[in-house]
């Protein structure tokens, strides 16, 4: 399952991680997010122990939102070492998701 993180605990879990990170910036009400948030979790339970699969809201996370330019949802942010590597804006099929993640492995 994947992680939620949020303006608290971003920094910790997510910049300070060891392992690659992927973050899904997302919220209810975005129709393109529903359609990617099963992607996101079936990723986090195929890359169990090698990535770090988090999601984190952007109405309740302005601070982070802002603080890594995010103006369209779904955007998602891969990290390694706590900087971004990739970024992908919008819907696409789970292939090109796991395209991305396998270049941080």
């Amino acid at each position: 399952m994947a992680l939620e993180v949020n303006d608290i605990n971003f920094e910790e879990v997510v910049l300070k991680s060891e392992k690659p990170v992927i973050v899904d910036f997302w919220a209810e009400w975005c129709g393109p997010c529903r359609y990617v948030g099963p992607i996101i979790e079936d990723l986090a339970k195929e890359y169990e122990g090698q990535v770090l699969v988090a999601k984190c809201n952007v109405d309740n996370s302005p601070e982070i939102s802002k603080k890594f330019g995010i103006r369209s949802i779904p955007t998602i942010l891969y990290f390694n070492n706590g900087v971004i590597v990739d970024k992908h804006i919008g819907v696409a099929n789970k292939s090109t998701f796991t395209d991305k993640l396998k270049k941080l492995l």
